[in-house]
């Protein structure tokens, strides 16, 4: 119906509120449609299907012969009942893998595409410790925070048919992989997970899609995490959607002079709740008890592996005394050398071995920051 003109998500639903099933409006006489739709959608719906629309229909039919592939409208038993509980439920989805997934508790993790390294770190282990404990994690494919959330999720269901694995929401069609550098990690939540989309095969990456399907990260969980965002930006456009639905909005602090806090510190303000640990986060979910018991039959521990550790015993101890001296906070190369009464050479030595150990990070504008 969507490929007809003037038949959008609303109109669709009320036509299918209507007349029920889609071959009950095509099969419609004007006068009935009439009554429901204005005189110009109802003689698109009576005229026979245009060229493009046939070829749509054909190249479905055909990516529907691939046995992971489904195409589930409102009207079947496998739509997800979250989603029917949201103001603006897609009219179908075109899913690609674990169709079963759809109805699992889960939880949206979110953030920017241009996330640090102790962002991708944070939501690669936040979403393998909830997708180990039974969550299904929720994001958009996209590069940065999505990636990470992504790759962290298949490590958790990694060998346990009792764990979440993860749900990649799309804004292109089901075919195609947006960005291409993705399309490793697509191909794997293709398999050990599920991609959905709610767009027609062959549609492009269009701007405008991807806060669209925001809705449907955000109504297919119980629950939104937010990484890493800037004051304006995408992630924030899922948490005001996960509010707006009766979702839960969870916000990793970081620090006040780091661009991509200012989105979380703003949520947090808003009453989103401050989360340090995925234990926060099983804790404040309705389903924590349920997983919890889930897990206990299954064998599965209550520890949890921590996001921030203690400094690596191989680290030198000079090297020790330095990241403590560099706190948590960005700090540049001066302040940091007067704190450490270090000559220049010596503690650009010791940055690049911590560098290189993968525990600090450079950050724009020269500034130095430790990584847990």
């Amino acid at each position: 119906m969507e490929q007809t003109a003037g038949v959008g998500a609303e109109t669709g639903r009320r036509l299918l509120a209507a007349f029920g099933l889609p071959e009950s409006i095509f099969s419609s006489s004007f006068s009935a449609l009439h009554k429901v739709v204005p005189d110009r959608i109802a003689y698109a719906l009576l005229a026979p299907p245009s060229d493009a629309t046939r070829a749509l229909v054909e190249r479905t039919l055909e990516w529907l012969q691939q046995p992971a592939n489904r195409l589930i409208t409102l009207a079947d038993a496998a739509y997800p009942q979250a989603l029917l509980d949201i103001a603006d439920p897609p009219l179908m989805l075109y899913v690609k893998g674990r169709v079963e997934l759809l109805a699992r508790p889960a939880m949206a993790v979110v953030g920017s595409r241009n996330a640090t390294v102790q962002g991708i770190a944070n939501a690669d282990r936040f979403a393998e410790v909830l997708s180990q404990r039974g969550l299904t994690i929720i994001s958009g494919l996209a590069l940065g925070i999505d990636a990470a959330a992504h790759h962290g999720a298949l490590r958790g269901a990694a060998g346990s048919p009792e764990a979440g694995s993860t749900i990649a929401v799309i804004g292109t069609g089901a075919d195609i992989v947006y960005p291409a550098r993705n399309r490793g990690l697509a191909h794997q939540i293709a398999e050990a997970g599920c991609i959905v989309s709610e767009y027609p095969l062959g549609m492009p990456g269009i701007a405008a899609n991807f806060p669209r399907r925001n809705r449907i990260v955000s109504g297919l969980a119980r629950g939104v995490l937010v990484v890493e965002a800037a004051a304006q930006s995408g992630s924030l456009i899922t948490a005001r959607m996960a509010a707006e639905q009766g979702r839960d909005v969870f916000a990793i602090p970081g620090s006040i002079h780091s661009p991509l806090s200012k989105g979380c510190h703003q949520l947090i303000k808003q009453g989103a709740k401050l989360v340090e640990s995925a234990q926060d986060i099983l804790e404040e979910l309705s389903t924590f008890q349920m997983i919890a018991a889930v897990n206990a039959e299954a064998g599965v521990a209550d520890s949890e592996p921590q996001i921030a550790g203690e400094i690596d015993e191989a680290v030198a101890d000079d090297n020790q005394k330095l990241l403590r001296q560099l706190g948590y906070d960005p700090v540049s190369f001066d302040v940091l050398a007067a704190r450490s009464d270090s000559d220049a050479a010596s503690l650009n030595g010791q940055l690049l071995e911590l560098e290189l150990a993968g525990r600090i990070e450079v950050l724009p504008g020269g500034l130095y920051r430790r990584i847990d």
